[in-house]
């Protein structure tokens, strides 16, 4: 429409400009939102809320990567194609490729780290040592994979809080992961009781309260004598469940209801103190008060 509007050279080059860059954001505005909505399909198709998704955390630990390096090229070569549709541009770009070699070692020492983490974060996406919404225990903390950016990991702790840390520390550093190949977990309950309980009632109870409980995904239960201290045994309560949340209540329940078992049927199987006194052949008498 530009040449229908009869504008002198100067403003006729003005407005073609103008035009060309709208164009430009415009057609990368179009690009960035395209990714979006393939994104949004893949994530419509795939659920995580599945018990077992190990599958569809390793595709949406690669999409988010993926996606986030696309946008990121989409928005440099657009900026790249609008600065070198200017005349001046261009030449300033000209005159630096002189200096390109002596200006990429700078900047590869003063950004070493940056760098480090961008060749973490494609290791991290396509190796995936983590991936998304995993359940992870690091620096002593519980918690699930929230995001993975291009530098950072976040990690949405039990309690709400939120530990940020750099990729290259799950390249460098040991941590723990609870849904490396599946979510199913086994959980221990250790009780101590007396030299006097009874162990195979206790086993049937264990037995009888975990085969009536919903989280128990019937695999593992036992329970075993692992220890004898000096005044009490310990009893080991094996359980299993389907994911890391279920295994953490139903160890609170098995240890709620087997305390509560112990007092009500076998209080003499509660941990004691026990002190004997022998008698000497003289009788204990008192002195006369003074």
């Amino acid at each position: 429409m530009l040449p229908l509007t009869y504008l002198e050279a100067h403003f006729l080059e003005v407005m073609r400009r103008f035009v060309e860059t709208a164009l430009l954001i415009t057609f990368a505005w179009g690009l960035v939102k395209t990714v979006d909505v393939v994104q949004d399909l893949v994530e419509d198709h795939y659920r995580l809320g599945s018990a077992d998704n190990l599958r569809v955390r390793k595709l949406f630990t690669q999409l988010q990567f993926i996606k986030k390096l696309v946008v990121t090229l989409i928005i440099f070569v657009a900026v790249a194609l609008i600065l070198m549709s200017f005349a001046t541009v261009r030449k300033i770009g000209t005159g630096l490729l002189t200096s390109a070699g002596i200006a990429s070692v700078i900047v590869g020492f003063a950004a070493q780290r940056s760098i480090s983490n961008l060749l973490a974060g494609f290791q991290i996406a396509f190796t995936q040592p983590i991936r998304l919404d995993d359940v992870l225990v690091v620096e002593g903390e519980w918690g699930r994979v929230e995001e993975i950016t291009f530098t950072y990991v976040v990690l949405r702790i039990w309690d709400e809080r939120r530990l940020v840390l750099p990729l290259n520390y799950f390249i460098e550093k040991p941590f723990q992961s609870w849904t490396r190949t599946t979510s199913q977990l086994l959980g221990t309950v250790f009780l101590y009781t007396d030299y006097t309980a009874p162990i195979e009632a206790i086993r049937q109870e264990l037995e009888r309260y975990v085969n009536g409980h919903s989280l128990w995904d019937r695999r593992v239960c036992v329970l075993q004598v692992t220890d004898s201290k000096e005044r009490t045994l310990e009893l080991r309560c094996l359980v299993s469940a389907t994911n890391s949340s279920n295994t953490f209540d139903l160890r609170c329940a098995v240890r709620e209801h087997m305390v509560t078992y112990i007092q009500q049927h076998h209080p003499e199987a509660l941990p004691k103190t026990r002190t004997l006194v022998e008698a000497k052949d003289q009788p204990f008498t008192l002195a006369p008060e003074e």
